[in-house]
């Protein structure tokens, strides 16, 4: 017969046990204790150890428990003939009518627990106290409800009869329940630490992880685990977090992100969370939770490396790659070395000697310092090709010590990987829109584990993400390299003059930003006429080399078409008209000179200055001095405007210089102070050949931008 839910059952009635009624777990232990280890020892109805009401003397008076909140039933005779529930077992069981046998009374299929521990209780006449699950009936609402109830042997007015006591623990089991998921769920190893260093694992963990079986001391079991350069940060922390009650104060919290080594030897990221526990004001213990965070970590590591990567910059291959290199390291390698082919072209000639050249290095604090970079180079071999051809990283495993595979690397780094104890070394390929620029080497040194395919895999997609900028530097310099060799097609060799020297020095900026517009020409006409032009067309890139061509160019045909009689004004104002008319340039200065040898080992120059600064007069006695003229408006600004004409004569032994302002300007000074310490130096060295004279004078400049020279010598003698 069904029993009701027992929510609003009166109490006394029913028949029927609740789906699993009052369930038990066990026979009892010899403390008195549930088998299972949950109950609670003793004879006593509440599990304390105190005679239960009545037991060996008066009868129990039921009444008595009418208020409790405890469910209560008394049963009594050789068949516990049940002789009272109070209303709370109704609740909690379900009625049941009183006067019927307990095997009646709780007649249900999952009744038989309960029956058994009151056959037990009636033989022995030893209390027990066990746990139980009262599920609902099937397709009835609600959950299953948890509780822990007693059977204690008591005197009743019929005789020895059982005393049962129970409570609703639901819903601190459904509590326990949800903690062990939680643990579960974030998958931590929780262990409590006592203050004498000891250790108890609650939630285990450690042996999966590291295949060693946990140790109840962290000196002994722990750290032989934890990753050798990790273990004396990790001190660090505990001492910090330990130092407050050191101090008089409260204890922290330790926290700390360390590598475990695991059990098939590779290293993985934990993190653990310590919490003091304060018992009058005391540290009675720490409790603390591990949890393996190397998916998240590599992630993490990958976003910010990739990052960091991205973010590169330089204006050479040098300064980019040697930005690269400290991102890789020491994140992801002990130490980086990248090395440049000799060819720019893919795939590379068999049988041409390659070699490739060191540009970029760094190791990590407490290896010894690497060698110098001095553009060491070493002939790439087949390994290295077939490394390069496949386009995949290959590490070599190193005895530590040991000689180096020979033609990897050049002999210097050989030399250093033996030296600091390397046990691998890993060549990637260096790839820019499919073309092999070269390789970078990594090793490992020392303590630090071999690189396994996920490290290797994340050290490839480091340097190919760094493809983006290196591809921008590297197409600056194709840039900057055909721009340079445009510039240097046009300044020619100047050519030899009768009763004169000439000699002329361009020097590119350090810049890989900066190519420039500057340029110098010289030339004669059929009558000996020599002609000395100079200029610099503005912008700093392949637009302005290409307009610097066009213009030399335009001069050079202007003058040579106007012929000897052509005053240098004229021919300035004819090319800004052309310029102007064509677009060649937005603005540019220049320089146009004419030199005229007379009987008496004098040379008559005539000019004009476009905006252009001017020239220099080194006599070979007295005083330097620049000419006097105020230049007319750059080219290409203001095309109707009526140019002027200037004369000087040189002497024997004299020296025209002419010059562009990448000589004498700098940020931080002045154009006049960079005309004193030309004008300076020239008087200095006024003695040297023109040659030697350009080398010295082209010193001054800082080299932000490209500097033209170009100087005339007059001969000393008729």
């Amino acid at each position: 017969m069904k029993g009701g839910t027992g929510a609003d059952g009166p109490a006394g009635h029913g028949t029927h046990v609740p789906g699993g009624g009052p369930g038990t777990s066990g026979e009892p232990g010899a403390d008195g204790t549930g088998a299972d280890g949950t109950g609670v020892g003793g004879s006593g109805a509440d599990g304390t150890g105190a005679a239960p009401p009545g037991a060996g003397g008066a009868p129990v008076d039921p009444r008595m428990f009418d208020g409790t909140v405890a469910a209560v039933a008394l049963l009594a005779g050789p068949e516990g003939r049940l002789l009272y529930t109070n209303s709370a077992f109704t609740r909690l069981f379900g009625p049941r009518r009183a006067g019927l046998p307990a095997r009646v009374a709780f007649a249900d299929t999952e009744g038989h627990p309960f029956l058994e521990v009151i056959d037990s209780v009636r033989a022995t006449g030893r209390a027990r106290q066990v746990v139980g699950e009262r599920r609902p009936d099937p397709g009835a609402p609600g959950q299953a409800r948890h509780f822990v109830y007693s059977c204690s042997p008591v005197t009743t007015v019929e005789g020895p009869g059982i005393l049962v006591l129970a409570m609703d623990t639901t819903a601190e089991t459904q509590t326990l329940q949800r903690y062990e998921a939680l643990v579960s769920a974030i998958s931590q190893m929780v262990w409590v630490l006592g203050p004498d260093g000891s250790m108890e694992e609650l939630v285990p963990g450690w042996e999966q992880l590291t295949g060693s079986p946990w140790h109840p001391r962290a000196d002994k079991g722990w750290y032989a685990h934890i990753h050798p350069r990790d273990r004396e940060e990790l001190g660090a922390a505990w001492r910090r977090a330990a130092g407050g009650e050191e101090a008089g104060g409260p204890p922290g919290a330790f926290e700390a992100t360390f590598r475990v080594r695991a059990a098939d030897g590779s290293y993985r990221h934990m993190t653990s969370r310590s919490v003091p526990v304060l018992r009058d004001g005391v540290v009675a213990e720490w409790v603390s939770a591990s949890a393996d965070v190397e998916d998240s970590w590599g992630t993490q590591l990958r976003e910010r490396l990739l990052a960091q990567v991205a973010a590169v910059s330089g204006e050479t291959l040098h300064e980019a790659f040697a930005e690269v290199v400290k991102v890789v390291v020491p994140e992801l390698a002990d130490a980086c070395l990248i090395l440049l082919l000799s060819h720019d072209e893919w795939p590379l000639p068999d049988r041409a000697e390659v070699t490739a050249r060191r540009i970029a290095s760094a190791t990590r604090r407490g290896l010894p310092a690497p060698p110098a970079l001095r553009g060491q180079r070493v002939t790439v071999t087949r390994t290295v090709r077939e490394v390069l051809a496949r386009r995949v990283p290959v590490t070599f495993r190193l005895d530590p010590g040991a000689p180096v595979p020979p033609g990897l690397i050049p002999t210097v780094s050989e030399r250093w990987l033996t030296a600091s104890g390397s046990t691998s070394l890993t060549l990637i390929p260096l790839i820019v829109d499919d073309l092999v620029l070269g390789y970078a080497a990594t090793s490992s040194n020392g303590d630090t584990p071999v690189p396994g395919p996920a490290e290797t895999e994340l050290l490839r997609e480091v340097l190919h993400h760094a493809q983006r900028p290196i591809r921008k530097v590297f197409d600056l310099q194709r840039a900057r390299h055909t721009a340079l060799g445009l510039q240097r097609a046009h300044l020619t060799e100047p050519p030899t003059v009768p009763g004169g020297t000439l000699a002329a020095r361009y020097q590119p900026a350090s810049s890989a930003e900066e190519i420039g517009g500057d340029w110098y020409d010289a030339f004669t006409l059929p009558d000996g006429t020599l002609v000395l032009d100079i200029g610099d067309v503005a912008g700093h890139d392949l637009k302005a080399a290409t307009a610097m061509g066009q213009m030399r160019s335009m001069l050079r045909a202007l003058a040579y078409a106007g012929g000897p009689g052509a005053r240098p004004d004229a021919v300035l104002g004819r090319l800004d008209h052309v310029s102007a008319g064509l677009g060649t340039a937005p603005l540019a200065t220049a320089l146009h000179t004419s030199l005229n040898r007379r009987p008496d080992a004098t040379w008559l120059l005539t000019w004009s200055s476009a905006g252009h600064p001017p020239p220099l007069v080194v006599p070979v006695d007295g005083d330097v001095h620049f000419l006097p003229g105020a230049a007319d408006p750059p080219l290409c600004v203001a095309s109707d405007f009526l140019r002027t004409t200037h004369t000087h004569v040189l002497g024997p032994g004299d020296t025209l210089l002419l010059y562009t302002d990448g000589l004498i300007e700098t940020p931080s000074a002045a154009i006049d102070e960079g005309q004193r310490r030309l004008a300076n130096e020239a008087a200095r060295c006024r003695r040297q050949a023109l040659p030697d004279l350009l080398r010295t004078l082209q010193g001054l400049s800082d080299h932000r931008d490209d500097t033209a020279l170009l100087a005339f010598r007059a001969d000393d003698e008729p």
